[in-house]
C-alpha cells in the first residue's frame, strides 16, 4: 500500500505526464494528415500520435514507479505486475483527433490489485486537468468539482458513446437510448468516454452510459466520478465496469432511475 504522501507525489507527477503527452498531440495536430491513419480493425482507427504519445507516458511513469505494470492500449507496454499497473489511453477520442473536432485528452490511472486508486484525465483542447485519487476527492485545475445536484431523470442531460464496430448490441442500445432521450433533457455523444465521465464529475452533464468500452478508456474517469460524489456501477448495478465493458456513472440522485431501465433492457446481454 501506497503512503497518501507518496500517492500525493505521484499524482502531481503524472499530471504533469499527462500535460507532456497532451502537449505532444496538440503539436501534432496541427498539421496532422489523414494519410497517418492507421486501421486496427473496422472503424477502430489509431495514428503514430497515438502511439508516440504512449511512449512518452510509459518511459514517464517507468521513473516514477519501477514496480508497476501496465495496462496500454497501443501495446508499448503490456507487462502487467501483481500489486500496482498504470491504465494508459494516451488518446482518449481518436476518431475526434483525425477528424479535427477538438474533444479529446489523456487518460491515466493507477490501479492496486483491482482497485484505481489515482486518476487523471487530461482535455487537450480546453486545458482542463482533471484528477483525483482514492479518497482525497477530485479536481480540475486544482478546483474542486463535485457532480451536479440534479435530483430526476427529467431534469438531467445524458452522455453517451455511439457502437462504431460492434453491433451485436445495438437494439439494447437504441432502446436505452431511446428511453434517456425521452426521459431527460436530451443526450449528447461527445466521442470521448474519458471526457464524457469527467463531465458527470464536474457536473455539466447527470450521466453517462455506454457498453464495449475498454478499461483504459475509463478506469481514471471512474475514480474521478466517485470522487466527486457520483455513482458508477454496470448495467446490472455491480462493481465490474472497468474491465465488464458496460459502465453507468451518475450524480447519484438519478442512478437508480436509468439503473432499472438498462437492467429491463440488456438483461439478457
Amino acid at each position: 500500500m501506497l503512503s497518501t504522501e507518496k500517492l500525493t507525489l505521484l499524482l502531481e507527477k503524472t499530471q504533469q505526464i499527462a500535460k507532456e503527452a497532451g502537449a505532444f498531440i496538440r503539436r501534432e495536430r496541427q498539421h496532422f494528415s489523414l494519410e497517418n491513419v492507421e486501421h486496427k480493425g473496422f472503424n477502430d482507427l489509431v495514428s503514430y500520435v497515438d502511439k508516440e504519445a504512449e511512449k512518452i507516458i510509459v518511459d514517464r511513469l517507468s521513473g516514477i514507479l519501477p514496480e508497476a505494470g501496465f495496462i496500454t492500449e497501443e501495446g508499448t507496454n503490456t507487462t502487467q505486475a501483481e500489486q500496482f499497473n498504470w491504465v494508459i489511453d494516451p488518446l482518449d477520442g481518436t476518431t475526434n483527433f483525425i477528424h479535427g473536432v477538438p474533444i479529446f485528452c489523456v487518460s491515466i490511472a493507477l490501479m492496486e490489485k483491482d482497485e484505481v486508486i489515482l486518476g487523471v484525465v487530461y482535455e487537450i483542447n480546453l486545458h482542463e486537468c482533471f484528477y483525483a485519487m482514492k479518497g482525497g476527492g477530485a479536481f480540475c485545475n486544482d478546483t474542486r468539482i463535485r457532480v451536479s445536484s440534479a435530483k430526476t431523470l427529467s431534469a438531467s442531460l445524458i452522455a453517451t458513446g455511439f457502437p462504431y464496430y460492434n453491433f451485436d448490441l445495438i437494439d439494447k442500445y437504441l432502446a436505452s437510448l431511446k428511453f434517456l432521450m425521452q426521459s431527460s433533457h436530451g443526450a449528447r455523444r461527445l466521442g470521448s468516454a474519458a471526457v464524457d465521465l469527467c463531465y458527470v464529475a464536474s457536473g455539466r452533464v447527470e450521466g453517462f452510459f455506454e457498453y464495449n468500452l475498454n478499461s483504459y478508456d475509463v478506469a481514471a474517469g471512474t475514480l474521478i466520478v466517485e470522487e466527486a460524489g457520483g455513482q458508477v456501477t454496470d448495467f446490472s448495478g455491480g462493481r465490474d465496469f472497468v474491465f465488464g465493458r458496460q459502465i453507468l456513472a451518475t450524480n447519484r440522485m438519478i442512478h437508480e432511475e436509468i439503473l432499472s431501465e438498462l437492467k429491463r433492457t440488456w438483461a439478457s446481454a
